[in-house]
C-alpha cells in the first residue's frame, strides 16, 4: 500500500500502481469530471499514469499551469493526427506543450501555407469530438523500434535509440487514429478540446542543430470552451497593440539591423529611458550599501574554465584571440566581480560586501529565437554580487526581496516567485546544494512568502529565486533573480579572515532585479503601451503654438519649463493644431500645451494629457510644481 497526501494534509491509502484518475475519482466524482490530471510529488501526471510510491497529490484543472500543460500536450497529438490524415506519410519529430500552447515539428513533402491551418483546425475538432481515449502503453525497446520502423517514423527511431538502456518506454495511443512515442502527461480523452487556433508556421532544425534536417513547425493553442478562445483572440489584438517593436519605432526608441542581428541599436529617445532608469536605480543601490564596479568585457579563456562556464555554457559564448592567446567575451559578469573581491584581503568585519555592476554581456542565441528586446545577443544586467558570512544569508536575501518589491511596485507590477533547484548538470557538492536550497526556502517561508517550486531549473552553480512579473495584458515575464552560490568562491579560493585569525570561505549571492535592462525596457514598453510614467518618458511636454504669431510666447514657456528640469519642445512645424496634437499623442508625450491668444493674454495654460482630457486655467507655476510632484514621486498616474 502507498500513502497519498492531499493539499489539506489528509492521507489516503491505495495499492501501488493506482492511477491518477482513480485517486481523483475517489476524492470526488465532480472533481474527476472537471480536472485534467494532478501534480504528484512535484511531477505533472495525466489520469492514465500510475503512482507507485508515497506521494503528495494535488489535482489540477485548466486554470492551473500544469493543467494547461496536460491539455496542450494532448492537443499537439490531436494536431499530428489531423496532419497525418490530411497528408499521409508525414514524419513526426517532437510535439510538446509550451507556455502559450503547443507545437509539432514535422518532415513532409507538403509545404505548409497559412491556408492549410484552417483545414487542420477543422480536422482537429472532428478528431477531438470523436472522444478518442488516450491509452498509455508501456513497451519494450525492441517492440517500439519495430512499431516505428513499420510506420516509417525515422525521428522516433532516433529518439528511442538515444534513450538510456534502462529507460521505461511509453506510447500514447489515441483511439485508432494516432500512436506516438511519449512520456505524457495527457488528457483522459480528446473530448475536452472544444476550441483550437493554429497560430503560425515556422522552420526548426531537428534537435536545434543547423547541420541536421530543417523541419516544419506549426504552433497552436486550444481551450475547453469557445468563449475562452474568443477572449484569447481579443487579448492577442491588445498584445499586438502593445508590441514593443512597433512602439519602439513609433517613439524612435530603438531599432534592429541586419548588420547586427540580435544586437539592439538604442536611439536618443531610448537612451533617455535607459539612463533615467539606471540613474534612479544607481541611487537606490547607493542608499542600500552597494559599491559600483566595472570589469572587462573580454578576459582570458582560462578564467572561464575556472569559473565552470566553459564546461556548462561554452556553446553560448563568443571567443577571440589576443597576442595568440585565447580569450572569451563575457556571457556573465560574475567572474569579474569575483576577481575584484579577491584582489584584497577581507576581514569578517567587512562582510557583507555588496558589489554592483551594470555589466554588458554577450550570449550566442540561435537566430530563430531572437525576438526584439526580449531575446537578444547582447544586453546589460543590473548585476550585483554579495559576499557574506553563512549567518548573514537570510538577512541579505530579505534585503534583496525588499529591494525587488520596491522596484516592481514603482512600476505597478504584480509578481510571483519561483524557487528553482539543482539542475542535472550542476557543479559542486550535493551537500552544498542542499544547504543552499534549504537556506533560500527558509528565507521565503519564514518571511511568509508564497512561492512555486521549480525543480531542476537552477543555475549550474546554485539554486535561485526568480521573480515573474505580470504586465497590464496579463502576461508574465521572468526578470529578477537571486542566486546562492558556493561554487565560485571555492573555484577562485575566495576567503576572509575570521575572528580567530583563520581563513574562511565566504558565501556569494548573485542578484539582478531588472535582469536584462534591455528586456526590462521592452517589458515596460508593453506594460505601459509606450505611455511611460513622466519621470522616464522621453517626451514629457510638447508646446503647440496655434500659429507663428505665438511662437515667441511658446519659446519663453519652453525655456521656463526646461529650466525647471523637464524635457520639453515646441512643435514649430507649419501644420494644423489638430495634426500636431495627434503627432504628440503618437509620440506618447505626457502633456500638450496649446498656446494661442487666450493663453498669451491670461498667462494661464490649458493642459491636455495624452488621453485627451483637458485642465483649463493652470498657471505656469502650478503646472511646473505639479510636474515636479509627479516626477519625484515616480507616479504611474498623471496629475492632470
Amino acid at each position: 500500500m502507498i500513502k497519498i497526501t492531499l493539499p489539506d494534509g489528509s492521507v489516503r491509502e491505495y495499492e501501488a500502481g493506482v492511477s491518477v484518475g482513480d485517486v481523483t475519482k475517489d476524492i470526488s466524482e465532480g472533481l474527476y469530471r472537471s480536472a485534467l490530471g494532478a501534480v504528484v510529488n512535484n511531477e505533472t501526471k495525466g489520469y492514465a499514469e500510475p503512482i507507485n510510491e508515497d506521494s503528495d497529490f494535488r489535482v489540477v484543472k485548466f486554470d492551473d499551469p500544469e493543467g494547461k500543460h496536460i491539455f496542450w500536450h494532448t492537443s499537439s497529438h490531436v494536431m499530428a493526427a489531423a496532419i497525418q490524415e490530411l497528408w499521409p506519410g508525414t514524419k513526426f519529430a517532437i510535439g510538446p506543450a509550451i507556455d502559450d500552447g503547443f507545437y509539432y515539428d514535422m518532415d513532409t513533402d507538403h509545404r505548409f501555407v497559412p491556408e492549410d491551418l484552417e483545414k487542420i483546425e477543422k480536422k482537429m475538432l472532428e478528431i477531438a469530438k470523436a472522444d478518442h481515449k488516450m491509452e498509455r502503453i508501456e513497451i519494450s525497446r525492441d517492440e517500439a523500434l519495430k512499431l516505428f520502423e513499420d510506420m516509417g517514423q525515422d525521428y522516433k527511431i532516433e529518439l528511442i535509440n538515444d534513450l538510456p538502456a534502462d529507460e521505461l518506454i511509453t506510447l500514447y495511443k489515441m483511439g485508432d487514429v494516432f500512436t506516438d512515442l511519449c512520456r505524457g502527461p495527457h488528457l483522459e480523452s480528446t473530448k475536452k478540446i472544444k476550441a483550437v487556433k493554429l497560430k503560425t508556421i515556422a522552420g526548426a532544425y531537428w534537435r536545434g542543430d543547423s547541420n541536421k534536417q530543417m523541419l516544419q513547425r506549426i504552433y497552436g493553442i486550444s481551450f475547453e470552451k469557445a468563449k475562452d478562445l474568443e477572449a484569447w483572440e481579443e487579448l492577442q489584438v491588445e498584445i499586438e497593440r502593445r508590441d514593443h517593436r512597433k512602439i519602439g519605432k513609433e517613439m524612435d526608441l530603438f531599432s534592429f539591423h541586419e548588420e547586427g542581428p540580435g544586437f539592439p541599436f538604442f536611439h536618443p529617445n531610448g537612451m533617455i529611458v535607459m539612463n533615467e532608469l539606471l540613474n534612479w536605480w544607481r541611487g537606490v543601490l547607493d542608499e542600500r550599501g552597494y559599491g559600483e564596479i566595472k570589469t572587462p568585457l573580454i578576459m582570458n579563456e582560462e578564467l572561464w574554465h575556472r569559473s565552470g562556464h566553459w564546461d556548462h555554457y561554452k556553446e553560448n559564448m563568443y571567443f577571440t584571440k589576443i597576442d595568440d592567446a585565447d580569450y572569451a567575451i563575457r556571457p556573465m559578469n560574475c567572474p569579474g566581480s569575483v576577481l575584484t573581491y579577491g584582489s584584497a584581503q577581507h576581514s569578517y568585519r567587512d562582510l557583507p560586501i555588496r558589489l554592483a555592476e551594470f555589466g554588458q554581456v554577450h550570449r550566442h542565441e540561435l537566430s530563430g529565437t531572437l525576438h526584439g528586446l526580449f531575446r537578444v545577443r547582447t544586453f546589460t544586467q543590473d548585476d550585483a554580487h554579495i559576499y557574506c558570512l553563512p549567518s548573514q544569508i537570510k538577512d541579505e536575501v530579505y534585503k534583496m526581496i525588499d529591494l525587488a518589491e520596491y522596484l516592481y511596485s514603482t512600476f505597478g507590477f504584480k509578481y510571483n516567485i519561483e524557487l528553482s533547484t539543482r539542475p542535472d548538470n550542476y557543479m559542486g557538492e550535493l551537500s552544498d546544494w542542499e544547504f543552499a536550497e534549504d537556506a533560500l526556502a527558509k528565507a521565503l517561508e519564514e518571511r511568509g512568502i508564497d512561492y512555486i517550486l521549480n525543480p531542476g531549473d537552477g543555475a549550474f552553480y546554485g539554486p535561485k529565486i526568480d521573480f515573474h512579473l505580470e504586465d497590464a495584458a496579463g502576461r508574465t515575464w521572468q526578470c529578477g533573480t537571486i542566486q546562492l552560490d558556493f561554487q565560485l568562491p571555492l573555484n577562485f579560493d575566495l576567503n576572509y579572515i575570521d575572528e580567530n585569525g583563520e581563513k574562511q570561505r565566504p558565501v556569494m549571492l548573485h542578484r539582478a532585479l531588472l535582469g536584462s535592462v534591455e528586456r526590462f525596457i521592452g517589458v515596460l514598453t508593453e506594460h505601459f503601451a509606450g505611455r511611460f510614467p513622466l519621470w522616464i518618458n522621453p517626451e514629457q511636454v510638447v508646446i503647440i503654438p496655434v500659429s507663428d504669431k505665438f511662437l515667441d510666447t511658446a519659446k519663453k514657456l519652453e525655456k521656463e519649463i526646461k529650466e525647471a528640469g523637464f524635457r520639453v519642445k515646441v512643435d514649430e512645424r507649419s501644420e494644423g493644431v489638430g495634426y500636431k496634437i495627434r503627432q504628440a499623442q503618437l509620440a506618447r508625450a505626457n502633456y500638450m500645451l496649446v498656446v494661442g491668444e487666450k493663453e498669451e493674454e491670461s498667462k494661464l495654460l490649458t493642459v491636455r494629457n495624452r488621453d485627451g482630457e483637458e485642465t483649463p486655467e493652470v498657471s505656469v507655476e502650478k503646472f511646473i510644481e505639479s510636474l515636479k510632484e509627479e516626477r519625484d514621486s515616480k507616479s504611474v498616474n498623471p496629475v492632470f
